[in-house]
């Protein structure tokens, strides 16, 4: 069990919060720190502060009497989560690394992502040694590249700071904020599908990514022989899947009928025609294209590693329960739903006509060609 005091950054998010109440569950002092208050109850032996991870001073000051740090904060994929590559990557991590060396603090956990490898072209069952970092200059994730590999620079650099490298996929659980409400249920994603139905990926559960959480520090003791120390870890469930039968639950769940309309990812050029509205907003092109890609090219990765040093024994969880609770717990609005699935088909079919018009043109030519 934990005994001394351990802190979160990013402990305002759902798997920032979840590991922080599961830390304090095993004897931990706790400390969330995030600009933002998590959504849920605080418990007791969990204490938050409002800090802005990038500032330097203010992490020193949480890091006072800590011994293990949690790095869980990351920004956003899309939309206004979002903030500029500098501020993530030349003054968070730094603040953080630096603030735990002044502090001795001696282990520091980071999570990344699976996409610090995968930029678009298939990966079945890849693991940690023979998959590099993708080319940091083609892909919106090299912000983690970079971030990765600075935290393990400074244990490869024989300093006393333990650190370790954990690379989960898409995550989801009873009370995600993100994928369900967002991803799926917002924006309307599963009103079609496209690209091969053979296409495979892995998610994991919030509970097998704070399990995995904890025994990567754990892994960083004298106790464990400092094993997991600059290492990096691929962890998810321990299954593959296609992200739309994975999504089956959720279309039933929320009884919309199958009006699903299969779209390769060529003729996703129309829905491209929002590349209009962002032409000054590269990163929001960036992050489409990239949310594009994770759920139509397959990138599946092996877990043995983290089984073998870790000790990891993902649990199973059924994704139909967390769409429950996301129903059984969000308020209904049924004249919202109706309006939506209007909406949808409506656009669906005017772009199905586009199509058929313009035969195999790029819908961005045409607009080019009508401005001429």
């Amino acid at each position: 069990a934990e005994s001394q005091e351990t802190v979160v950054t990013g402990g305002g998010g759902y798997c920032g919060y979840k590991l922080g109440c599961a830390l304090a569950n095993i004897g931990a002092s706790v400390v969330l720190c995030d600009i933002h208050k998590p959504l849920w109850v605080i418990p007791s032996g969990v204490a938050w502060i409002q800090t802005d991870i990038r500032d330097y001073s203010a992490i020193l000051a949480v890091c006072e009497g800590a011994d293990c740090m949690f790095h869980v904060a990351s920004y956003g994929m899309s939309g206004i989560e979002q903030v500029s590559p500098h501020s993530l990557v030349f003054v968070c991590v730094t603040a953080h690394t630096e603030a735990c060396r002044k502090k001795n603090v001696s282990r520091l956990v980071y999570t990344s992502s699976v996409n610090v490898v995968f930029g678009g072209l298939p990966i079945e069952d890849g693991d940690e040694e023979s998959l590099p970092y993708f080319p940091i200059d083609q892909v919106f994730h090299w912000i983690d590249s970079t971030i990765s590999l600075m935290i393990l620079s400074h244990v490869l650099g024989g300093g006393i700071l333990h650190t370790c490298v954990l690379r989960p996929p898409g995550i989801y659980g009873p009370e995600e904020q993100r994928h369900l409400p967002r991803l799926i249920i917002e924006r309307r994603l599963l009103s079609f599908k496209f690209g091969d139905p053979t296409v495979q990926m892995n998610w994991i559960h919030v509970e097998n990514f704070v399990q995995a959480h904890i025994l990567a520090a754990q892994a960083l003791t004298p106790e464990k022989n400092y094993i997991a120390s600059g290492q990096v870890y691929f962890i998810h469930d321990g299954e593959k899947s296609n992200l739309f039968e994975w999504l089956t639950p959720l279309v039933r769940a929320i009884l919309i009928l199958k009006y699903l309309h299969f779209f390769n990812c060529m003729q996703l050029q129309l829905l491209c025609a929002c590349y209009i509205l962002y032409v000054f907003i590269p990163l929001y092109v960036d992050s489409f294209a990239l949310q594009v890609q994770n759920i139509s090219v397959t990138h599946t990765f092996r877990i043995d590693k983290a089984r073998a040093q870790l000790g990891y024994r993902p649990q199973k969880f059924d994704f139909a329960d967390s769409v429950n609770h996301y129903i059984e717990s969000r308020p209904p609005s049924h004249y919202k739903l109706f309006l939506n699935i209007f909406l949808t088909l409506f656009v669906t079919l005017i772009l199905a006509f586009l199509f058929t018009k313009l035969g195999g043109l790029s819908i961005l030519r045409f607009f080019k060609g009508r401005r001429h």
